[in-house]
């Protein structure tokens, strides 16, 4: 919680509008809320079963300025993901930017090991569920369709493109499969208002690693370290950000190099 904690609320910038951010509890998501809140963003977050860890991420974006709310929903669930957008709007005014991170990963295994109960759900939460969370966003921004246009961010991995073989390939094949959706949704929209562009991270230090990982396997980017969640929010808040304006259907890495 310590992104930009030089940012007091004297120190307000003029609102983004509001931006939404899934699986914003904790790790990349948690900081990318409150670098959205210090670049002048209200923001909207989602978690599944983590509200302590969701509200102290809505009091920091507050710290900053900003309005913030955490809503309960689960980015399979159609249902659960209308009324996200549609409470985030209600208490925060229309979105304009949608960061679609919420994403799973299993225990370290070879493909050979893995069985239909851990690929379906790996598959579904990352796959499945960025494509609803993207659906959501376009039927409320498109020009086409009443809206004023906005962004997604899609939250990918370096994994999609390494492969993270005898770890986690289900994992890697579904960030490919965002990447693809970032390349193919941008040419869909294009004309509607809308950018969408995507984040690649690599090692990152948050809970998604199992125990000793980044310890083996931190000092392997030429950068020589893991990264940091801010890191890589930093990224984001400026993909979400006018500055980014002419950007869009690529994907950015940062990931040290690796």
């Amino acid at each position: 919680m310590t992104l930009r904690d030089d940012v007091s609320s004297g120190d307000q910038v003029e609102s983004n509008g509001t931006a939404l951010v899934t699986g914003g509890s904790r790790g990349i998501g948690a900081a990318a809320a409150i670098a959205l809140a210090a670049d002048g963003w209200n923001v909207g977050l989602s978690y599944r079963t983590q509200a302590d860890q969701a509200a102290a991420v809505v009091a920091a974006c507050e710290r900053l300025g900003r309005k913030a709310v955490a809503i309960q929903a689960d980015v399979v669930d159609p249902a659960d993901i209308e009324r996200l957008f549609d409470e985030v709007a209600a208490q925060l005014g229309p979105i304009g930017a949608v960061i679609n991170n919420a994403g799973v990963i299993s225990p370290a295994g070879r493909v050979a090991e893995y069985d239909v109960e851990r690929l379906e759900r790996v598959l579904r939460i990352n796959v499945t569920g960025a494509f609803l969370v993207a659906g959501a966003a376009v039927r409320r921004m498109s020009t086409a369709r009443g809206g004023t246009g906005g962004v997604i961010v899609n939250v990918s991995s370096r994994a999609a493109v390494l492969g993270s073989a005898g770890e986690y390939v289900d994992y890697a094949a579904s960030k490919a499969a965002v990447d693809a959706l970032t390349t193919g949704l941008a040419n869909e929209v294009a004309e509607e208002g809308i950018r969408v562009v995507g984040v690649r991270p690599g090692l990152i230090e948050t809970e998604i690693h199992e125990p000793g990982r980044l310890d083996r396997l931190g000092a392997t980017p030429p950068l020589g370290r893991p990264g940091k969640p801010d890191e890589v929010a930093e990224a984001i808040a400026f993909l979400a950000s006018a500055r980014a304006s002419y950007m869009t259907g690529t994907t950015l890495d940062v990931s040290g190099g690796r």
